[in-house]
């Protein structure tokens, strides 16, 4: 399911990803995700509605070991009980970041993905493109600009 971020909608993650957001305030969660088995464990925080230059955004942040990332404007994600992971992406110009949390503690990140490789048959890229055409496939399926909670056509 494609989601905006609200903070009524939030939960979803911590559904898939097995663990309950923690509000550090208003309008940032922290989630901790733990992988027993392999000592794995990461920290994810969403922060809703920053502002920046009048403009209003969310940013998505992971810690994890000696690794810090950021995923600025991102508009919204998709959570798969399925795959046990939640993709977090931007699209902006034809231009798709996407990261990717699992359920395992694992992390991804693609950046400044163009649509040609999403849309295209990833068969045909490169071995080592492969992989983020497929990652990040599902974002395709979203089209943001006429989306609503609604809409029967996402699932």
């Amino acid at each position: 399911m494609i989601h905006e971020f609200t903070k009524e909608n939030i939960a979803a993650i911590g559904n898939v990803l097995d663990t309950e957001p923690k509000p550090l305030g208003d309008d940032v969660f922290r989630y901790e995700v733990i992988n027993k088995e392999q000592g794995y464990r990461l920290a994810l925080e969403i922060h809703l509605g920053l502002e920046v230059d009048g403009e209003r955004m969310n940013m998505v942040s992971v810690y994890s070991g000696s690794t810090f990332l950021q995923l600025h404007n991102c508009t919204a994600f998709i959570a798969s009980s399925m795959l046990k992971q939640v993709t977090f992406f931007g699209k902006q110009k034809g231009i798709t970041t996407g990261l990717i949390i699992e359920t395992g503690a694992g992390c991804s990140i693609y950046a400044n993905v163009h649509d040609s490789v999403l849309k295209g048959d990833f068969t045909k890229l490169p071995q080592d493109m492969m992989m983020c055409g497929v990652a990040l496939s599902l974002t395709e399926s979203a089209d943001l600009d006429d989306f609503t909670f609604d809409d029967e056509n996402i699932s």
